[in-house]
Formats: structure tokens, C-alpha cells, sequence
């Protein structure tokens, strides 16, 4: 079993978030019904037994978007084509694509809402 089930990005403006994801991840993303009327949730796509996590984008009263610690990182072919869709998605390439050894390659990026995300690819 993979260690990470869910991830959820909070964000300030859900409508701008779900512009930019599904501008660079070029994949749409989808209303969630929240289980309460705080939450507001868009959902990344996900196919039922395949591997990998899944989750959604988030606005809620009192959490503030950006600033957090934790990096999700989505999986690519090659993370240099989500890297040169970020800018002109609104967000910013923190760090261009590099290389981790063995383990592929990588792009940091922050998204409209000022949070940091990664793009993982082999290639």
C-alpha cells in the first residue's frame, strides 16, 4: 500500500486554484461534495485501483492558503511540460527541473494561492 491515502491543497480563491491545476496538470478537476457547509472542495481526477494518492483542492473559513510545509509532488511523463505551463497559469517555477539521481527528476513550482508544489517525472 502506498503511505500517503489523500492530500488536500488549501487555497484562498477555489475558482483561480482550479484554473491554474487544471491549466498545468492539463487534466479537469471536479466538484467534491464537502461533507460540511465550511468545506468548499475541487477534486483532482482519480482512477479506483491504480496507484498513487488522490485529493482536492480546499477553501475553508479560518485556513489560510500558502506558507505550509508540505510538498505534494504529481506525477509525469516529464515534469519539464508542467513546468513551462506554471507562468502563464498565474504561478511562478521555484525551481526549474533537476535532477535527484536514480530517483528521476523534479520541478518546484509555486501555485497562484502561494503554495509550493512539485511535478515528479522519470524522464
Amino acid at each position: 500500500m502506498n503511505p500517503v491515502g489523500w492530500f488536500e491543497i488549501y487555497v484562498n480563491d477555489l475558482s483561480r486554484a482550479t484554473k491554474f491545476y487544471e491549466t498545468v496538470l492539463q487534466k479537469k478537476l471536479s466538484k467534491l461534495d464537502a461533507p460540511t457547509g465550511e468545506l468548499k472542495m475541487i477534486a483532482f481526477p482519480m482512477e479506483k485501483d491504480a496507484s498513487g494518492a488522490t485529493g482536492a483542492l480546499v477553501q475553508m473559513e479560518g485556513v489560510k492558503a500558502g506558507g505550509n510545509s508540505t510538498i505534494v509532488y504529481f506525477v509525469s511523463d516529464d515534469c519539464a511540460k508542467e513546468e513551462s505551463r506554471v507562468a502563464s497559469a498565474g504561478g511562478k517555477v521555484m525551481k526549474p527541473k533537476f535532477a535527484i539521481g536514480p530517483y528521476g527528476f523534479i520541478t518546484l513550482a509555486f501555485d497562484t494561492e502561494g503554495n509550493i508544489f512539485g511535478v515528479h517525472s522519470m524522464t
